[in-house]
């Protein structure tokens, strides 16, 4: 368990304001917040980087608020992985090992035993600044657990990674998280990375907290307009009834709007897709007939690097937002009808029981 209480600090142009966390023993926890909200201070405070007057941290119980950093027994993985670029994969993993003054025969055990479990055991004799991104990420997170930290703060560990590496190690990281069952904070500012991987999430801006929540609490009931707009306003629907279609796959029913959507559990009483995640056409799509829906668009409007288009579909008003390149390339008008596609993957759902 990791406490932080009436955490404020000033460094430079950030301001950490009168900050109370409280994170559950073996939880994955998130701090979402965009550019300059203080994620990364406030994560740098947790690994004992900073000094503050004003709050105190708890790990366990146990006030660390004046502890060094190696004495906190931590694992961290900064953004940039700072990673030793002239000595090989093996003795990266092994630094943190080789402080602790176990024998050599532990020291290789380990670092072997991590290096399976990442998948770089055939990169071991490589030098680090030879590895792609996402090899350096597993390398670094190897280095984290290796000497079997209590807790895990992750800075971005995501944001330089192309798209195909990220979701890949977006699994990985779960993976870890349930066999080592570490309590683990992650900051990140992309909303889709928080409600993929969170158990609950933080949003900070500004330097403060304003939401404590799980991700489908955060999602369907923001506290505040800060919250509302960095979420950006998601097309909420509520559900009439809803049935299994097996293998995970349930069927929806909004008004007049039928939908398939990944889920097992309890009944779904509403739905939720962001803008970004609804597919806008001026032709009729292949593989229309899943979550496929024909509209008439009754507003277009600029924000900044993307446009938002309002389709009434089915007695309903969806909101899309495309970036600005696509749709100077679309001969998209107030009162077209359009072709959309609400993506399966990315609807979140509501239960009853939550």
């Amino acid at each position: 368990m990791i406490k932080i209480e009436g955490l404020s600090l000033r460094l430079g142009e950030f301001n950490l304001k009168d900050i109370d966390l409280s994170i559950r023993d073996g939880e994955y926890f998130v701090i979402l917040g965009p550019t300059g909200a203080g994620k990364t201070v406030l994560l740098e405070c947790l690994a004992g980087l900073h000094h503050f007057k004003k709050g105190k941290v708890y790990f366990n119980g146990a006030d660390v608020t004046r502890l060094m950093p190696e004495e906190r027994n931590l694992g961290y993985v900064p953004q940039d992985y700072v990673l030793f670029p002239f000595i090989d994969v093996f003795n990266n993993i092994a630094f943190g090992l080789k402080q602790l003054k176990i024998s050599t025969s532990e020291v290789r055990e380990r670092v072997n035993k991590l290096a399976d479990l990442m998948g770089v055991s055939h990169l071991l004799h490589r030098e680090t600044r030879t590895l792609s991104g996402g090899e350096k990420q597993r390398i670094a997170l190897a280095r984290a657990l290796a000497p079997s930290p209590r807790f895990l703060l992750l800075d971005e560990p995501l944001g330089a990674l192309d798209l195909r590496t990220a979701k890949n190690l977006r699994l990985e990281l779960r993976r870890i998280h349930r066999q080592f069952g570490l309590t683990t904070i992650h900051i990140t500012h992309d909303l889709m990375e928080a409600l993929e991987m969170a158990d609950r999430v933080a949003v900070i801006q500004d330097g403060r907290v304003e939401q404590v929540a799980e991700p489908e609490k955060m999602l369907f009931y923001p506290e505040g307009e800060k919250v509302a707009d960095f979420i950006g306003s998601p097309n909420i629907l509520d559900c009439d009834y809803c049935r299994s279609l097996g293998q995970g796959v349930m069927e929806v029913g909004c008004g007049d709007m039928k939908l398939t959507v990944a889920h097992e559990g309890g009944d779904i009483r509403k739905i939720a897709i962001l803008p970004r995640h609804i597919y806008v056409s001026e032709t009729r799509p292949p593989g229309l007939s899943v979550n496929g829906f024909q509209g008439l668009i009754t507003s277009i409007e600029p924000a900044g690097n993307t446009v938002k288009i309002l389709i009434d579909v089915a007695e309903k008003s969806l909101l899309s937002e495309i970036p600005s390149y696509i749709f100077e390339d679309m001969n998209l008008t107030v009162g077209k009808e359009v072709f959309l596609i609400l993506r399966m993957r990315r609807i979140r759902v509501y239960e009853s029981s939550l």
